[in-house]
């Protein structure tokens, strides 16, 4: 069994057969046992935190997240960009920690994301050879998450959909989990 640690209330993963921990169940109380997908917000962690408003204990729970995958194998999924990477410190992609945690860049395009969503991971438990294949694609994306700087005219997705997870990227994260060993 995976276990899903921070994911929203009415989240695609509550659709998989996965054990699903939100804000209700509070993730904190999960008893471990079992590898992760850990979803913790990033709001207090990514690239525009100067105008978030994170509850107090917010941080927080990425770094639980983290020491969760050190713990029980897993993957924990952050926006490019998060700083969560200096904080802790995490593995930048090509790197790997004292335990033998790594990092790898993706965009969730690759799943079906309206958006290119440049994501890291942090997996810990399964080598990189034994990742399920990643579906790269070069598809022409239409969407952004935000609009650039040099205003290109992409279409801006909404908060909805910008907070969304693919069907087939929490798919493949559960299968990313499900061959962590610790």
């Amino acid at each position: 069994m995976v276990s899903i640690l921070f994911t929203q209330a009415k989240s695609i993963y509550n659709t998989l057969n996965v054990d699903c921990w939100d804000i209700e169940r509070d993730a904190r109380k999960w008893p471990g046992g079992n590898p992760v997908v850990a979803h913790p917000p990033c709001r207090a962690w990514g690239r525009l935190s100067q105008f978030a408003k994170p509850r107090p204990d917010e941080k927080e729970l990425a770094l639980y997240a983290v020491d969760m995958i050190r713990k029980h194998g897993g993957v924990l999924e952050h926006p490019y960009g998060s700083t969560l990477w200096n904080e802790v410190p995490l593995p930048m992609p090509g790197k790997k920690d004292i335990g033998g945690g790594y990092s790898i860049c993706v965009n969730q395009s690759w799943w079906g994301h309206k958006a290119q969503k440049k994501t890291l991971l942090y997996i810990v438990g399964c080598t990189p050879d034994k990742l399920p294949p990643i579906p790269i694609s070069f598809d022409a994306i239409e969407y952004v998450v935000r609009p650039a700087r040099n205003g290109t005219g992409a279409k801006i997705i909404t908060k909805k959909e910008r907070e969304a997870t693919p069907i087939r990227f929490a798919e493949w994260l559960i299968r990313v989990a499900d061959k962590c060993i610790k």
